[in-house]
């Protein structure tokens, strides 16, 4: 059966988040993306005209699988720390998340620093609509996961 370009499109954003998590956007060839969505580099660069919109767009879906996994949480700080949390222990989308926060840190990274804040905004605002937290409640919660914290050393 013949894939449609969308989902072929969405096999090449899948194949993009796992290989971006595991090696970062610098270690991470296109053709390696290619190969592992089963489509020719040539025809990866059909759906995103450079690596970085691709990168782009495994880092959106990234925000969209926290949205989904928080939208669709009991409306409750610990439900939303629950769901947090099982998204979280996935590796690659902890991986991700980490990959995307050093890219947008890195010089000339502007415009993608200030699309990770808004991605990071959008589940804010999604978790304090949701549950009418604090801001308090809110920092804990994507700090933290509302896990108790132990108390620091003095040292």
């Amino acid at each position: 059966m013949r894939l449609s370009a969308g989902a072929r499109r969405e096999a090449v954003v899948r194949a993009a988040f796992a290989e971006f998590a595991r090696r970062g956007f610098h270690g991470t060839s296109t053709e390696a993306i290619a190969r592992r969505a089963g489509v020719s580099q040539p025809y990866l660069f059909r759906f995103f005209p450079t690596k970085h919109a691709l990168f782009e767009a495994a880092t959106d879906r990234c925000f969209r699988r926290l949205a989904q996994a928080l939208g669709e949480a009991p409306a409750t700080l610990e439900g939303m720390s629950r769901a947090y949390a099982e998204l979280r222990a996935d590796r690659d989308v902890t991986l991700m998340l980490l990959q995307a926060a050093a890219t947008a840190a890195s010089p000339g990274q502007d415009a993608f620093a200030a699309r990770v804040r808004h991605g990071w905004l959008n589940l804010w605002d999604l978790a304090g609509e949701r549950t009418g937290a604090t801001p308090a409640e809110l920092a804990a919660l994507f700090a933290h996961g509302l896990r108790p914290q132990r108390p620091r050393s003095g040292l």
